[in-house]
């Protein structure tokens, strides 16, 4: 059986990262070591946690670079905040598929790719363009080599990711979660307060939620089925980050992101979004990262920087640099119906754990 090389990515901390960036990274690294461990018991011949300074190296060129450094038989990449909730049964799926004889893909999930298993990782991706994520990788091959693509799709809980420490306090006393640093009590307050309340008017029957960016039917059924209270989505801007990969299939998008909330937010102002979604409903999960698209484009080199994202995350807008996002943030805290701003995770696989109680500490 060919033995299976997994390399789990993690990238370096940019020169200057402020307090947050550095909280992530401490929670990226200590899931990198458990993910290490975990390969390893589950037959990975051996596990590389590969650091690489941040830099606009398109994530196609550095996995090419790897493949030719490390030569695997069958190869697992995977991000190094990917699947934090992943059980052994999920890790030993992956080292199976990578080690089979014949060429074969497994990922998480085949449009939005986290972590992929490679079998004949040499011959797969010969020819593997610049692709700037792993999110599209599963979608070039199976659209571009004809190699047989699977994915674990049905299993949600392996499309939970850590982008942003917001994602730590949702994950918070979750079922399989590893125990991860989290951002300090004084920095996690606002967003446990607001997540309690939340978590109270999804139990109840008379109140209306709003969920407005990235999310699924697979998640909007979650929620018909486990919580009480009415759902209002607004569903927006789904394969942001998997755009490209169409786009090098010769099927680029027609038009660039565009968000109904976003819409509003450009006529009245980024701070009308605490009276915009009170009118909608008695509590809202929003996907920030839509409302960055939709004003700035997909290329996050030109958003504000991951700090002032991550501060605004955990509504913290005296943290926030960038006029237009603090106002936002701002807006967000001080809205007379709770809000939390977040990206993907918090509207699409996060969901379940923002309005699910926890089990162990936290705000409810």
């Amino acid at each position: 059986m060919p033995e299976v090389t997994v390399v789990i990515l993690a990238p370096e901390l940019a020169a200057g990262a402020g307090p947050l960036e550095r909280a992530l990274d401490a929670a990226r690294t200590a899931l990198a070591e458990h993910h290490r461990a975990g390969f390893l018991a589950s037959g990975a011949a051996r596990v590389v946690v590969h650091r690489e300074p941040p830099d606009d190296t398109p994530f196609g060129a550095r996995l090419r670079r790897l493949v030719e450094m490390l030569r695997p038989e069958g190869l697992v990449v995977l991000g190094g905040g990917a699947i934090p909730l992943a059980a052994a049964a999920d890790r030993r799926a992956f080292i199976e598929a990578a080690a089979s004889d014949a060429p074969g893909v497994l990922a998480n999930h085949r449009y939005s790719a986290d972590v992929i298993a490679i079998a004949r990782a040499g011959d797969v991706l010969a020819d593997l363009p610049d692709l700037p994520s792993d999110n599209a990788l599963p979608r070039w091959l199976a659209e571009s080599t004809g190699v047989a693509v699977r994915d674990l799709s049905a299993r949600r809980r392996l499309a939970m990711d850590i982008d942003s420490p917001l994602d730590l306090l949702l994950l918070e006393g979750a079922i399989g979660a590893p125990a991860l640093p989290l951002p300090g009590d004084d920095e996690a307050a606002p967003v446990r307060e607001r997540l309690g309340a939340l978590r109270r008017l999804a139990a109840q029957p008379t109140a209306e939620l709003l969920v407005a960016g990235r999310t699924s039917a697979a998640d909007l059924r979650w929620l018909e089925r486990h919580t009480r209270a009415r759902t209002r989505a607004l569903v927006e801007e789904r394969g942001l980050r998997t755009a490209t990969a169409a786009a090098l299939l010769g099927r680029p998008n027609r038009r660039p992101p565009r968000s109904l909330l976003g819409e509003l937010l450009d006529r009245d102002g980024p701070a009308s979004l605490g009276r915009h979604v009170a009118a909608l409903c008695d509590g809202a999960l929003v996907d920030s990262r839509v409302l960055l698209a939709h004003r700035l484009g997909t290329d996050e080199r030109a958003w504000p920087p991951p700090e002032d994202r991550f501060a605004a995350d955990l509504l913290l807008p005296d943290r926030v640099v960038d006029p237009w996002l603090r106002s936002l943030a701002e807006a967000a805290a001080a809205a007379p119906v709770p809000v939390v701003l977040g990206a993907h995770s918090l509207v699409g696989p996060g969901v379940r754990l923002a309005l699910r109680r926890p089990r162990g500490r936290g705000p409810g």
